[in-house]
């Protein structure tokens, strides 16, 4: 049985919310589930984040995906991740949550301050944007209208009842769940100080050290920035694997977020193998394998090496031009097109780190190395951008550091290929 377990739509938001518990001594799994037995498997982990793969599915498949990993894996307490952008299917992974660990309250805050995401009156803002201005293709900023889809009822935490601390929050919640029904809490937060008073005031109403407490029980749901505050009950047990020493960093970026666009337009020419995105969707194995070899031979002559297929928007529309005229999905096609071509670099040149830009294209990459679990170090080259080392399968000890693609500034994959 877990100590903790984290349940995520996409697997960089697995890993950097995992990392908020890594950051303070927890010793920290990231499980890719049901690749190479891994749903199957028994853990008995510390801290088990599991990456559903469900951001893009249909509600009802998404939901089904959270029901079935709460499930595989009892846990004292439980974290749904949910997108600090609220991509997704967030209504219905977080309902199938609340019933899958029969909570009576869920206790909802996706603020991520370190990265610009903030909610305020109810509403959620990226960098004082509006999430639905935002460029997220998110089309509601008010976390009160995006849950009122919910099949549980919402109630809100507004910012002064949050900024009078710990004391003030726990009153609150106790209030919103005296009909004796599951409510969902969606809670105002601006600050890290703010997630912690959500986070301490939580536990205590759930009986975490107050003798007052009511013993509710509580499902917390948010992104990597309440991370850092939730306690996880029980000893820290490590889960670190030694990296390999090998030279050489790979970065593979999947990402077509504006963010990431502008990261990679900082990067060297010379560094940068662009596969072609019309290729990639016509003949993704072909394609890959050709930039294998690029990228083999740029590792071996400068250490380093970034493989894209998008270097900027109009590769993105001539992948989605192909894949109309071929019946096919640009985004499936490109993946499998970075991840052949990182794997067959990896197979030849041995790098020993790398760089993964995007959850859906970091996912591939690790499938087609046969590599399902990754340990988390407690380390980041920035925030949002953590370290792990793969814990087992033929890669193991290849040191990972994940970014999102909405997540860093204009020099963080550069930074990153330094760092690393």
């Amino acid at each position: 049985m877990q100590n903790a377990l984290l349940v995520a739509d996409d697997l960089t938001g697995a890993v950097d919310t995992g990392h908020g518990f890594a950051a303070r001594g927890r010793g920290v799994r990231v499980r890719l589930r049901g690749e190479h037995g891994a749903e199957t498997a028994p853990t008995d982990r510390d801290v088990l984040a599991v990456d559903t793969d469900s951001r893009a599915a249909s509600p009802s498949v998404a939901a089904e995906a959270v029901t079935r990993a709460i499930g595989a894996y009892p846990a004292a307490r439980v974290y749904k991740k949910v997108d600090s952008t609220l991509r997704g299917n967030v209504v219905a992974e977080v309902d199938a949550a609340v019933a899958a660990t029969d909570a009576d309250l869920a206790v909802v805050a996706p603020a991520f301050p370190a990265t610009g995401r903030t909610t305020e009156g109810g509403r959620h803002f990226v960098d004082d944007t509006p999430l639905s201005e935002a460029g997220y293709g998110v089309a509601e900023s008010d976390l009160r209208t995006v849950f009122a889809r919910s099949r549980y009822l919402v109630e809100s935490l507004d910012l002064a009842t949050v900024e009078r601390g710990p004391d003030s929050v726990r009153e609150a919640l106790a209030s919103v769940t005296e009909s004796g029904e599951p409510v969902l809490a969606v809670c105002d937060a601006t600050t890290e100080a703010h997630l912690a008073a959500i986070a301490t005031g939580a536990e205590a109403l759930a009986g975490d050290g107050d003798a007052a407490a009511t013993d509710i029980s509580v499902l917390f749901v948010g992104s990597g920035g309440l991370a850092k505050h939730v306690a996880v009950p029980g000893d820290p047990t490590p889960a670190t694997v030694r990296p390999v020493t090998r030279p050489g960093t790979l970065a593979v970026v999947g990402s077509t977020n504006e963010r990431t666009l502008v990261q990679l337009a900082s990067v060297p020419d010379d560094l940068v193998v662009a596969l072609d995105p019309a290729a990639a969707v016509r003949n993704p194995e072909e394609t890959g394998q050709r930039g294998a070899v690029r990228l083999g031979r740029l590792l071996d002559r400068r250490g380093r090496a970034v493989v894209t297929a998008a270097t900027g928007g109009a590769d993105v529309e001539t992948a989605e031009r192909v894949a109309a005229e071929t019946d096919t999905n640009a985004s499936d096609r490109v993946e499998t097109a970075l991840s052949v071509a990182a794997s067959g670099a990896v197979a030849a040149s041995q790098p020993g780190s790398l760089l993964l830009t995007g959850g859906a294209v970091a996912r591939a990459v690790l499938t087609r190395l046969e590599a399902p679990e990754l340990a988390l170090t407690g380390e980041a080259v920035a925030d949002g951008v953590p370290e792990s080392v793969v814990a087992t399968g033929p890669a193991r000890g290849t040191k990972i550091v994940t970014k999102a693609g909405g997540f860093g500034e204009e020099r963080t994959i550069l930074n990153c290929l330094d760092a690393l």
